[in-house]
């Protein structure tokens, strides 16, 4: 009886929608901090599935154009929105980007889910006006579209060799606990029992 109980609950959607960060890039698909969500969700009893339509490369242009069939697919309650690395990296116009991110915040707001939107930094390499209003960007967007934020993705990760990957880029396995927790402090207000 517990089982058909259990069986009838309905599961939320939790949508993770990024890049190659979400998308456990250089690692098995289990060792990422989506997988590692999953499994925290599950444990703590949230009814929430997580469905990872994170793609490697996935630029915000990218990430626009694909957004509302991934919205009509899954119809999620929550959407973490992590996109905007590979933009910065190509060094692509920041007010292109953050056109891209506000109108995929929009375009979740109106399908009625919440929105978690996770920032990142770039290497200071591309010049500290370029790496500045690209970090703005994020806060920018979270402040004028009133969503959940997380402010720096890989805090804590980035700049300590043992837990990224060779490219600098990418976290380690190690490494993934860790972002998983930058993450979940910003997304556990948001979700329901």
């Amino acid at each position: 009886m517990t089982c058909e109980a259990h069986a009838s609950t309905p599961q939320r959607t939790l949508l993770v929608f990024g890049d190659s960060l979400s998308a456990a890039y250089g690692l098995r698909a289990e060792q990422g901090w989506v997988a590692l969500l999953q499994h925290r969700l599950h444990d703590e009893g949230y009814g929430y599935t997580v469905v990872n339509a994170s793609i490697s490369g996935e630029t915000t242009a990218g990430g626009r154009a694909r957004l509302p069939r991934a919205l009509q697919q899954h119809h999620p309650a929550i959407v973490v929105l992590e996109l905007g690395a590979n933009d910065g990296l190509r060094g692509l116009p920041v007010p292109d980007a953050q056109g891209n991110l506000g109108a995929m915040i929009a375009a979740i707001q109106h399908a009625g889910a919440q929105v978690l939107l996770v920032g990142i930094l770039i290497p200071p390499n591309y010049g500290p006006k370029y790496s500045s209003s690209f970090a703005q960007m994020f806060q920018q967007l979270a402040g004028e579209r009133k969503v959940a934020f997380v402010p720096f993705l890989l805090d804590g990760i980035a700049l300590d060799p043992d837990l990224m990957q060779q490219d600098g880029l990418h976290p380690r396995a190690e490494g993934e606990p860790r972002v998983l927790e930058n993450v979940w402090q910003h997304l556990r207000p948001l979700l329901e029992r």
